[in-house]
């Protein structure tokens, strides 16, 4: 099914993912418009969309998805009929040890505020992007995959609050019939990433000539998923997803942390002495994998399965090489970003030990 002339509410548009889903959905779908609304906080980038920049059909305001009044006046303004939600907190070390209240008001509160406006409004679907961390973890010898029925049972603060708007999503959908889906999808790659995440986060490194830091034994699993295929799940899903389902997102793409630590040292023509074991950090989860059939079963298919991973993985590095002024751009801003950091951290500490 194509629906002509959907007016999109992206949330959290200017990110990673967020970026990547926008470019793709104008592509694809030229009778429909976007508006892109975005807080953009440290990891928010506009650069991230230069090309779409004077795009008819998209249009970006500066918002915060924990403001309802806000979000019903673009709403309404802009005739918006869907709406799609990546706006998160997301750093998993910094729900650890910088505290959780963002990540809480963010991908809990915020949740709910949009789950109003589509529910006032009147709207005809919301997708709510998660994650596979919801789930918990699997054992390394487990002979099982989460699947969408799998319990909820996070272990980490940011997990714990992106499960928290998840059941949100599904408290409306029985209490009020908005019409919410939930996506859990498992890590992305691709271009645009913050390096906060592992993989440009080791890129940018070797390009300064620095060793690349891998938590305890490197054996973690993690199930990889190319951003623009995750891109093309989500919108089959705008369009044919059933409301009230929860739906996972995966390559069945499983890679230990090493094995993908090799690869981008091999890509990048580095050897593994520039490989720098670290401890481990707290309630690191051991292993995810995504059981995507019921995706699958609607016609969706991963162009980066396994066997083209380190296709796309090369493609993904070359690109950060090929786009040196956006990668100083976003270093220079995660700089500034890791020094507030810090002084928060610290104002934070030192009201807690006066407090005790």
């Amino acid at each position: 099914m194509t629906l002509k002339n959907m007016n999109l509410l992206v949330c959290g548009g200017a990110g990673f993912i967020g970026s990547n889903f926008i470019r793709y959905f104008l592509q694809k779908h030229p009778d429909c418009s976007v508006v892109n609304y975005d807080k953009l906080t440290y990891a928010g980038n506009l650069e991230n969309l230069d090309d779409v920049e004077g795009n008819p059909r998209y249009t970006f305001v500066q918002g915060d998805i924990c403001d309802l009044e806000k979000l019903n006046e673009v709403v309404k303004g802009k005739g918006i009929t869907h709406v799609i939600n990546f706006a998160a907190e997301t750093h998993v070390d910094r729900s650890i040890h910088g505290g959780c209240k963002d990540f809480v008001l963010t991908n809990t509160l915020g949740v709910q505020m949009i789950l109003d406006a589509v529910r006032f409004n009147k709207l005809v679907k919301f997708v709510q992007v998660s994650t596979d961390e919801v789930y918990g973890a699997l054992g390394l010898d487990e002979d099982r995959e989460f699947r969408e029925d799998t319990p909820i049972a996070p272990n980490m603060p940011y997990a714990a609050a992106k499960a928290g708007g998840d059941l949100m999503c599904r408290a409306y959908f029985v209490t009020h019939k908005v019409p919410v889906i939930v996506t859990h999808c498992s890590n992305n790659y691709g271009p645009y990433q913050f390096p906060e995440k592992v993989i440009p986060f080791f890129i940018f490194k070797l390009l300064r000539g620095e060793k690349v830091p891998v938590y305890g034994d490197g054996l973690n699993i993690r199930d990889w998923i190319h951003v623009l295929d995750h891109a093309v799940a989500l919108d089959l899903l705008l369009h044919n997803g059933i409301d009230g389902e929860v739906y996972n997102i995966g390559s069945d793409n499983e890679r230990n942390n090493l094995e993908i630590t090799k690869l981008i040292l091999k890509i990048m023509g580095k050897g593994e002495e520039m490989i720098e074991y670290v401890t481990d950090r707290p309630g690191h989860d051991r292993r995810y994998a995504i059981d995507a059939s019921k995706i699958r079963s609607l016609g969706w298919a991963p162009a980066y399965p396994r066997e083209k991973f380190e296709q796309g993985l090369r493609e993904t590095v070359e690109w950060y090489l090929n786009n040196k002024e956006w990668v100083e751009h976003v270093e220079q801003k995660k700089k500034n970003e890791m020094n507030k950091f810090q002084e928060n951290l610290e104002r934070s500490e030192k009201k807690m030990r006066a407090a005790v």
